[in-house]
């Protein structure tokens, strides 16, 4: 039974800093792609980045230049590093993993999914 465990959700201002963990029960050298997704109240699930074992990193728009996904190998551990946050980053934050390459932002992609984590950006 694969599990992924999110941490480090919570309340910041605008304009403050999160660092997302997403521990992971197994190798993620098993996993071809990590990625992050979120989803606000109301919306539908968002892709926020990815990054693949072979190094690629793929990040939305939104995430573009504010985010940063990194993977370690060695703690089974992947991160989600936030800075510049804004109001409309409020969400819970879930981690997935798969272990074939594929449409990296496409949720139904990913075998595997974490419980989430709620992020709160206050303005």
């Amino acid at each position: 039974q694969v599990q992924l465990v999110e941490s480090g959700g919570g309340l910041v201002q605008a304009g403050g800093s999160l660092r997302l963990s997403c521990a992971a029960s197994t190798l993620i050298l098993n996993y071809h792609l990590m990625g992050w997704f979120r989803q606000a109240p109301g919306k539908e699930r968002e892709f926020v980045t990815a990054a693949s074992k072979n190094g690629d990193a793929y990040y939305a728009d939104s995430a573009q230049g504010r985010f940063t996904i990194s993977r370690d190998n060695n703690k089974n551990t992947v991160y989600l590093q936030m800075n510049s946050l804004k109001p409309e980053d409020t969400a819970v934050y879930y981690c997935a993993a798969d272990p074939n390459p594929g449409s990296y932002n496409w949720a139904a992609h990913y075998r595997y999914w974490g419980q989430g984590t709620q992020v709160t950006v206050s303005s």
